[in-house]
Order: structure tokens, then C-alpha cells, then sequence
């Protein structure tokens, strides 16, 4: 930007700034700071206008409020909304947490079963720019000759851009939630053999239950991050699995069945067809009681998985939004990289015998069409349970501020319409993210025991 533009911008932005601050005076920029804080500081909350009041059965009016409030817009993504971005760190962080020591309605025996920490990665679709290193930690060259440092814009991208299997890798992360499930189904069939019974009695034995984050990559491909967890018959509220379960086999389980199962594309004329499967790169570690408090780190084990669950496609910026025309791609602030695999979700998604994958709609995720985050049934607590217990918190404290006691005999009564998406300008949205920074005491990648 040239010097003049940027200082006409910054004019307009302090005569924005001292308009919002005239037209909303001292007590309504305490409302508005107030409404701010409710959402957590979020970056661009949902705005309603109405009212709420709350009144005993028969019709008597204990409290009430007329206006506009903001709620915040809960966004996962540490690019779009960083405060709501810590939020679900901080439920993922508790959901992880309490499937390893209990908690939040998970018995505490669960720190007793069998746990493993796995990690399942993409295949290679070509060679990309890496950082290798010698066994004592040395930096050594990429295989294109040069040593990268950290902040190397080349990391991740192809050596030969022009060699790269571009097709392979979308369809690859297009069905990688596929491979995911057919893995699930393996190691449950193995562990069955392990034990000497057959696959559909294995419920009578054990169960198998997981909580999962997809990472990508800089080359722009998911990691699969999970905890694996060794259940009884009766689930975490039952005895731990059989004594012939151990965390030596569940390891080693883990790697063979990653290593057992493939999905193959549908026939294609344009493409051809592609057998895909899991990477070289298999990881499984033991997860074992320690000290008590935090038995073996598990919090760091949690937080770890809590940190990836609000990170986006780290192709810098413009992918947080689905895109809606093939014009869009050109101008899309993205590496070279990830611009040729949103080209080619693009151009697959047009394809027939593709279809069923919606690529186009996906396009902006790099084909990725999985959630970020992923449970089993009875792995821990649910997303809705943690939200429900922090809203009915701080319904609790509102009626306590009110001075209303008697929850039993209260009726309360919303009527709010939705006005708009976001602040209503440049001013008043940093004057918000100052507000949110103060509510940020640290960093999202720091979430520990607390949340």
C-alpha cells in the first residue's frame, strides 16, 4: 500500500473509531464492552436484537432486558476466531482428558485399561522440501540439496511440482476418513484373532474406543493423532479387557492393521484407478499409569491432541470459506502447492464417477471432507454435555446476579432475531480484539490441566 493510501486508511479508521465512540457514550460502550466479554471476545459473533425477561408462573416480572446482544459464532478455527478457537480447545482438552483418567462422568478406572497413542499419516505423492537431520539432531540437506530453515516458504511444497500425483493425493485425503473406518474395523477383527475368538463374540469380550484429531500437514495432507482405548464387555463403567490384552499388543496391532487396509477408487477414464492406503509412517506408543494427578503426562497427551483440533489447512490464508466458482482459485492467497490441489478437487468434483465424494464442495479443505475432531460412542463425554454444564453455569450466575433464587418457579422468555454477522466496521473490530486480547491470558497452543 502507498504511503498516501495508508494514511487516508488510517484517518478513516480513527474518524470510525471516534464516530462509535461519540454515538455510543459512556454507558454504552460499557454495555457494548460487556456484550464483547460475554462471547469471549469473539471475532465476529452472531448479532441479535430483542429481549429476554424472567418471570415467576403466575406472570410477575422478576427481570428483563430490550436491545441487542452478541453470541459468539463458535468457530473451530484458530485463523477465523481465536477465542471461540480456545473454547474448543478447552472441550476438546476435558473430552480427550477424561477418557484417559476419568472425569466429566467417565469412571476413574478407565486409567487402568489398555491406551495407545497412535499416529496414522498420508502415503507419499511425490518428494516435497523437507528438513531432514542426522541421529544427533544435526540439520542435513533436503533432497534438493539445501538445508531449509524453519521459516522456508519452499517446506512442503513439491520438489517437482510438475511430477507431483495430484490426482492421488486428493482422492487419497478425499477417502482418508474411509481408511480410517476400515483401520477401526481391522484392529478389532485382530484383536479378536489375538484372543481366539471370532470377530462377531468380540463384544463379549472387550471393546475398542478412540478419540481422534486430523492434522494437516505442510505438504497439505492429514495425520490421523488418536488415543485408542481397551475396553471390558460393559465399556469405561466395567472391568479393564482380558489379562491376554496388553499395551505391547494393541501396539503392534495397531501397526498391522494400518498396514492391512486399502480403499480403491471407482473406475475412471479421466484418472484411472488408484488403491489407497495408509503411509509408511505408522506410530504407535503405550500410554501407562504414572503419577497420580497426571498419570504418564496425560494432560500433555490431551493438550497435544486439543492443539491440532482447532488448526486449519496451514496454507496461509483463503481457505476458510468453501468456494463457490473455479474464478476464485486463481486469486486465492495460498501456496502454488495448494492452489494446484484445490484446482484438482475442483476439476474431480465435475467428475461422474466422483459424485458421491462432493469435491467441489470440499475443494477448500484440499478434498478433506472428514471432522476434525472424532469420538467413539462411549470413548468419553460429548461436546454437548461440556456446553450444556458451562451454559447452565452461567445461567446460574446471571439469575444470581439478578437475585433470583427460586429457579423452580421461574419462566423465562427469549425473543431475539438475528440483525447481522460481525462488528459493523474496522474501528469497532479492533476495539473488540483489544478487548479479546485481555481475555486471552495465554497462548491456545498452552492449554494444561485447566483448560
Amino acid at each position: 500500500m502507498r504511503p498516501a493510501a495508508l494514511v487516508s486508511r488510517l484517518a478513516t479508521e480513527d474518524e470510525q473509531l471516534g464516530h462509535f465512540l461519540a454515538s455510543m457514550g459512556r454507558d454504552g460502550l460499557k454495555r457494548w464492552r460487556r456484550q464483547v466479554a460475554a462471547t469471549g471476545g469473539c471475532a465476529k459473533p452472531i448479532r441479535l436484537a430483542g429481549s429476554w425477561s424472567a418471570q415467576t408462573s403466575t406472570g410477575h416480572t422478576l427481570a428483563e432486558y430490550q436491545g441487542g446482544v452478541f453470541v459468539a459464532c463458535n468457530n473451530r478455527r484458530l485463523t477465523v476466531c481465536p477465542s471461540c478457537a480456545q473454547v474448543y480447545a478447552s472441550d476438546t482438552f476435558h473430552l480427550v482428558r477424561s477418557g484417559l483418567t476419568g472425569g466429566k462422568g467417565v469412571p476413574e478406572s478407565v486409567a487402568g485399561h489398555v491406551r495407545a497413542f497412535a499416529t496414522l499419516t498420508a502415503p507419499s505423492f511425490g518428494p516435497v522440501h523437507t528438513q531432514p537431520a542426522t541421529r544427533t539432531g544435526r540439520p542435513r540437506p533436503c533432497a534438493c540439496g539445501r538445508v531449509h530453515s524453519d521459516y522456508d516458504a519452499a517446506l512442503g511444497q513439491p520438489i517437482d511440482p510438475a511430477g507431483y500425483d495430484y490426482v492421488g493425493a486428493v482422492l487419497w485425503q478425499a477417502h482418508s476418513t474411509e481408511l480410517w473406518r476400515r483401520f477401526t474395523i481391522t484392529l478389532a477383527r485382530q484383536l479378536a484373532g489375538a484372543l481366539g475368538v471370532s470377530a462377531t463374540k468380540l463384544g463379549g469380550f472387550l471393546r475398542v474406543s478412540y478419540a481422534k484429531v486430523a492434522e494437516y500437514q505442510r505438504r497439505g495432507l492429514v495425520h490421523f493423532h488418536a488415543v485408542i482405548r481397551v475396553d471390558g464387555p460393559a465399556g469405561p463403567d466395567g472391568p479393564p479387557p482380558p489379562d491376554g490384552v496388553t499395551v505391547e499388543l494393541l501396539c503392534r496391532l495397531i501397526r498391522s492393521a494400518a498396514g492391512a487396509v486399502a480403499v480403491v477408487t471407482p473406475e475412471s477414464d479421466a484418472v484411472g484407478v488408484r488403491t489407497l492406503r495408509w503411509g509408511r509412517q505408522v506410530d504407535a506408543e503405550p500410554i501407562t499409569a504414572g503419577s497420580p494427578g497426571d498419570p504418564a503426562g496425560l494432560a500433555r497427551v490431551a493438550g497435544y491432541i486439543a492443539k491440532y483440533a482447532t488448526k486449519g489447512t496451514g496454507a496461509i490464508s483463503g481457505v476458510d470459506r468453501r468456494i463457490r466458482h473455479e474464478a476464485q482459485i486463481a486469486n486465492l492467497e495460498v501456496s502454488e502447492h495448494h492452489r494446484a490441489m484445490i484446482a484438482t478437487a475442483w476439476r474431480l468434483g465435475g467428475l461422474a464417477e466422483f459424485a458421491g465424494l462432493n469435491l467441489r464442495r470440499w475443494a477448500h479443505m484440499l478434498g478433506f471432507r472428514g471432522h476434525f475432531l472424532t469420538k467413539s460412542r462411549r470413548y468419553s463425554v460429548t461436546f454437548t454435555t461440556l456446553r450444556a454444564a458451562r451454559a447452565e453455569h452461567r445461567q446460574a450466575q446471571a439469575l444470581q446476579r439478578l437475585g433470583i433464587a427460586d429457579h423452580e418457579d421461574l419462566v423465562v422468555v427469549n425473543d431475539w432475531r438475528m440483525v447481522g454477522v460481525g462488528y459493523r466496521s474496522q474501528a469497532e473490530r479492533e476495539l473488540a480484539e483489544a478487548v479479546s486480547a485481555r481475555l486471552r491470558p495465554r497462548p491456545l497452543g498452552e492449554v494444561g490441566a485447566d483448560g
